[in-house]
């Protein structure tokens, strides 16, 4: 899941008064998640910081999911 505060590939339209100045004072942001569910519950969610890519995807598996399952006790 990637969440984006301002999303800078996107349009978006609004109506606003003719004389104000649009600002964004911080710049925007986004956060990576990683997180679990089931029908027993919702599992772990982790903050991801670093980027995605194979290895970090099955680091963060090995770490979080068998931890889920237990907790929701799948496993």
């Amino acid at each position: 899941m990637k969440i984006e505060l301002f999303d800078l590939n996107a349009k978006h339209h609004f109506w606003k008064k003719p004389d104000t100045i649009p600002t964004v004072k911080h710049g925007g942001g986004r956060i990576m998640l990683w997180g679990c569910f089931s029908v027993a519950g919702s599992g772990r969610l982790v903050r991801i910081k670093a980027k995605m890519n194979r290895a970090k995807y099955r680091e963060i598996l090995d770490e979080n999911l068998l931890q889920s399952t237990q907790y929701l006790r799948m496993g």
